[in-house]
């Protein structure tokens, strides 16, 4: 295929995946400022507060990141060097480690808010919000170690030109493995992702369960008329059992790509599996937002502020 003859289309590919990446940091940076501003501000956070706060720097990073990796898969502009791609490499992952972990500790903490006084689960509640990012750190840091090893196979296309490599990007590749040692890590790499999808999937029943037998003593505690107001606690689950959905899409595309991958580079697979993997990042600030009520009480705090 002729580069230069395709480079329009090229070019709207790259723009294309660039205006996903700016929504989506905007969306972010929105999010994650209105949660600074409640900190400074002395609000009590609620128990999810770090997590989303998190969450949403993760995906700004994250975005970022894809961007570069856009650029160099559609339009590079120069060859990157070994050093560059471990280093890009090593940044996607880790990041897309934090993201899942954080939406997994996020569907946890919700769980625990929606518990009862009497649940085994209460005894978190007294916990602060802040001691969670700690936790999620450590988590991150062990879950992004299993996969860390990938960072020693990754290095720049100029120093070999044998078609059985795997392209990550038009200036990075993935060195061969055995077929034992392939077959191995990404088992190893399965299961640890499954444990964090397993914990999210027994959240979100236990979040389907509170949102059931909440309708089911709203119908009968009150007329039929009152009963379809959402309250407060039902628009959070519902928030974050979306968001849940959403990132199972990400992860099953991500990971399909991934299986998909071969060594002749196919470009409309990348440009699918970056666009539509990047979806949950680009979204969530977006989702959670629409249910946030504090937004409004929030800025016409800081508008009082400004005009002191």
């Amino acid at each position: 295929m002729n580069k230069i003859s395709n480079l329009p289309h090229y070019i709207k590919i790259r723009n294309t995946l660039y205006s996903e990446a700016a929504i989506g940091i905007l969306g972010n940076s929105f999010l994650l400022l209105f949660h600074i501003f409640m900190f400074i501000h002395g609000q009590k956070p609620r128990l999810t507060d770090p997590p989303i706060g998190l969450l949403s720097l993760i995906h700004i990073l994250m975005l970022l990141v894809m961007s570069l990796v856009a650029t160099d898969i559609f339009m590079p502009w120069k060859r990157w060097d070994d050093t560059t791609c471990k280093l890009v490499f090593f940044l996607y992952r880790y990041l897309r480690s934090l993201s899942l972990c954080a939406t997994s500790m996020l569907s946890i903490l919700q769980a625990i808010t929606l518990s009862p006084r009497s649940s085994y689960l209460a005894k978190f509640k007294r916990k602060s919000p802040y001691n969670m990012l700690g936790y999620l750190l450590f988590v991150s840091i062990f879950y992004s170690s299993i996969s860390s090893h990938l960072v020693t196979y990754t290095a720049a296309t100029h120093n070999s030109t044998s078609p059985n490599f795997i392209h990550i990007t038009q200036s990075c590749y993935l060195l061969p493995m055995s077929y034992y040692l392939r077959n191995a890590f990404y088992t190893l790499l399965s299961l640890r992702d499954a444990i964090f999808v397993c914990f999210m999937f027994l959240s979100s029943v236990y979040m389907v369960i509170f949102l059931w037998r909440h309708k089911k003593q709203s119908q009968f505690l009150h007329s039929s008329s009152l009963s379809h107001k959402s309250s407060p606690e039902q628009r959070a689950v519902k928030t974050i059992l979306c968001l849940m959905s959403l990132f199972v899409v990400m992860y099953t595309v991500d990971s399909l790509s991934n299986f998909l991958r071969t060594p002749s580079h196919d470009l409309m697979l990348d440009f699918i599996s970056i666009s539509i993997g990047h979806c949950y990042a680009a979204l969530s600030p977006f989702l959670v937002l629409s249910t946030e009520t504090r937004v409004i009480p929030v800025l016409k705090c800081y508008g009082r502020t400004v005009n002191m």
